[in-house]
């Protein structure tokens, strides 16, 4: 390695440390480095670190034998539209096609025949992990600007800027560079509290919505349902691209200055202070300086969720988000917690077919409940602790990849 290239790699690593280390906004000024973000979608390898999962058996699944594996077997087949171009998961996913779907017997032969589970162990060696929730919220607006429709959400900005490094340096894989070019220099994309006080994204608005509290929650689970009234129809926003700046948690926030602790901090607990303090809303909201861009799909089948990182659409309860650096997007993973404020054990077959920018670590899951406000309150005061298992192909061992 050349010293060019040294130095290069430490100038970044540099970056990396102080743009994740400081809580402030920084200052836009030109000469300061560009912010390095982890992307959000994956770009890291999707193989797992082996030594993260311990070999089991079906016997080691709490709950497995009560689990009705035909509800997953929708979400599976939508994986293996992935899974099948991968040699190890060529012959399971072949197979799967010819299962009687209406047989839980066949469904769990299946199961238990062509696939290995592995426990997900954290790097400390410890077996259980955060599991939080999340949905698609469904919000009221219009195309155009007009009574209580007045916050904006809005397309992907031209002058946004995307640099991946992998392509010129293998060793910074699952590095970004995000800004925009001014004069020879790329410089920062603005922050949230620095978009909401200028005039740039002026001509993107996708749609206006009445809201601002939950046009903000609506970028924290990265896509939603919009019901317009002047166009008498829904439509769904799905995720686009991210201004470059780290994901800051605004409930956390709010217990750092006392406003509650953090056993309250949940999304109810959260809209409900914004509410009963509308002057310290853009305050509240400015905490998180990452701001996500979004697209317009139609909405063809309003039964199906939106696709995950995985590309595939996400099923209610059986679709999951991990650290595709521990687990391979599009397997099964089996699930062993608790449902949200309740002793009651959640014990359940699910796919890990998307990602998280808040999701980083082995045993790690965010749950996809479903969308609209039902499925809200549950996903929101979901904090559980719990453990995972990866089911891989028997020929895999434990890449199950490849």
């Amino acid at each position: 390695m050349s010293f060019k290239r040294i130095s290069l790699l430490a100038s970044i690593a540099t970056v990396v440390l102080v743009t994740t280390s400081c809580g402030t906004t920084p200052s836009q000024q030109e000469t300061k480095p560009v912010v390095v973000v982890p992307p959000p979608s994956p770009i890291k390898s999707s193989e797992p670190t082996k030594e993260v999962l311990k070999p089991a058996t079906f016997a080691d699944l709490p709950g497995w034998a009560k689990d009705d594996l035909r509800q997953a077997w929708p979400a599976f087949l939508a994986s293996c539209e992935v899974l099948i171009k991968k040699a190890d998961w060529k012959e399971p996913c072949t197979v799967a096609r010819d299962v009687d779907v209406h047989s839980e017997k066949a469904v769990r032969l299946f199961f238990e025949s062509f696939l290995v589970p592995h426990q997900v162990v954290n790097s400390d060696g410890t077996y259980d992990g955060l599991v939080t929730g999340y949905y698609e919220p469904v919000l009221r607006g219009a195309r155009k600007r007009a009574g209580p429709y007045q916050t904006p959400l809005y397309r992907a900005p031209d002058d946004l800027l995307t640099v991946d490094l992998k392509n010129l340096y293998p060793e910074l894989n699952g590095m970004r560079l995000k800004g925009r070019v001014v004069g020879n220099k790329v410089v920062p994309y603005a922050s949230r509290g620095e978009l909401a006080q200028s005039n740039a994204l002026a001509g993107k608005e996708l749609v206006w919505v009445d809201d601002p509290i939950e046009a903000f929650f609506l970028q924290v689970q990265g896509s939603g349902r919009v019901q317009l009234a002047d166009a008498k129809e829904t439509i769904r926003l799905a995720y686009a691209d991210q201004n470059g700046h780290p994901y800051k948690s605004i409930g956390r926030y709010l217990v750092d200055k006392g406003e509650m602790t953090l056993e309250q901090a949940s999304a109810q607990n959260i809209k409900a202070w914004a509410a009963a303090h509308p002057g310290r809303q853009q305050e509240l909201l400015n905490a998180n300086p990452s701001y996500i861009f979004f697209k317009e799909e139609r909405l063809s089948d309003p039964g199906k969720g939106p696709k995950g990182a995985l590309g595939v659409p996400l099923t209610p309860l059986r679709s999951m988000a991990v650290d595709p650096q521990y687990i391979p997007l599009g397997a099964p993973v089996y699930l062993a917690t608790t449902y949200p404020g309740k002793d009651a054990p959640l014990q359940r077959l699910v796919m890990a077919q998307d990602t998280g920018s808040a999701i980083k670590s082995a045993v790690r899951g965010d749950l996809f409940w479903g969308f609209g406000a039902d499925v809200a309150s549950k996903a929101g005061s979901m904090k559980q602790r719990g453990t995972m298992w990866v089911l891989l192909p028997k020929s895999s061992g434990k890449s199950g990849a490849q």
